[in-house]
């Protein structure tokens, strides 16, 4: 499952601000093959895989988040649902190590790459989001009109659990970051959760504001769920390879660190762009990446969100 991290992928092709466009509004029409090539469906414990979600190369091999397959007594439960047009491909992925039907769909957040291919799966599927989620999903232009069927049919506030046994399944809510309504799925008999876009990468976050993210409540988050999920060894990201519960703790760190300078920098007096231009990523942050740009995901966009944040 080793491969660059989709960062990459996107500053290859001029900024992170060019992967925001398709967030709310995700590309129609069939994947690329450079997309489809990318995209594997790889085994993590058993009867759980995860349909990889990004391209090492370029940016037309981006399909969208990672997406966990759970294989249970009673059918599959996907978390994320990758962008508009992949539902088939999800579809012939699974196909490749089970004959059950999707049961089940989770989605960690409202962003089009993670929940574009909910509609392939139709109406019959149960559908579980956290309910700020559901608030977010009822913008979007792909859950609106005629298409308001397809929104989730069930929701949480702060955790609900699916099944029991080994097929049990976790949800919990632990706060703002990414958006406001960022769901952690954790697969207790297996040892592992899915964070979604809360923990993307190593890098800076993608803070969507618009849509009720916090730069600040960021790390708070983060330590929230470190503290709270135990008993795990594993956990997929939204968009790069497996990662441990040390590196979702350094993760946390990390922002912690980085919200914590921003902050001091305000208090000094120092403009946005003086800061993002002055910020080094810290040396005990080894392999962590920060871009100065305006870009979702950026340093200036982050200085920005957190000084604007510490203001109120």
């Amino acid at each position: 499952m080793r491969r660059g991290i989709v960062l990459g992928v996107l500053i290859a092709v001029g900024g992170l601000s060019l992967a925001v466009a398709g967030f709310q509004g995700p590309p129609q029409g069939p994947p690329s093959q450079a997309a489809l090539t990318a995209t594997k469906i790889e085994k993590v414990k058993d009867n759980l895989y995860v349909v990889t979600g990004s391209g090492a190369d370029n940016f037309a091999a981006f399909s969208g988040g990672n997406t966990a397959v759970f294989v249970t007594d009673r059918g599959v439960v996907l978390v994320d649902t990758k962008l508009s047009g992949w539902g088939q491909v999800l579809l012939d992925r699974i196909k490749t190590v089970t004959d059950k039907p999707v049961t089940t769909i989770i989605n960690t957040h409202t962003h089009g790459d993670h929940t574009g291919s909910n509609e392939f799966f139709g109406t019959m599927v149960e559908s579980i989001v956290q309910e700020n989620t559901e608030a977010l999903m009822a913008t979007m232009d792909a859950f609106k009109g005629d298409k308001a069927r397809f929104l989730p049919n069930k929701t949480f506030k702060d955790t609900l659990t699916l099944g029991s046994g080994r097929d049990r399944v976790d949800l919990h809510y632990f706060g703002k970051g990414h958006t406001s309504g960022d769901t952690w799925v954790v697969f207790p008999a297996l040892r592992v959760m899915h964070a979604g876009d809360m923990f993307a990468w190593k890098a800076l976050p993608l803070v969507d504001r618009m849509n009720g993210g916090s730069a600040v409540d960021y790390p708070q988050t983060l330590a929230k769920a470190v503290a709270t999920v135990k008993n795990i060894d594993t956990i997929i990201t939204g968009h790069t390879p497996l990662m441990t519960p040390r590196d979702l703790q350094e993760y946390a760190d990390f922002n912690k660190d980085f919200v914590a300078w921003a902050q001091g920098e305000m208090k000094a007096g120092t403009t946005v762009e003086q800061a993002a231009a002055d910020y080094k990523v810290p040396a005990k942050y080894r392999g962590y990446t920060a871009v100065v740009t305006d870009g979702f995901g950026g340093v200036r966009a982050n200085v920005q969100a957190v000084y604007d944040e510490s203001k109120k």
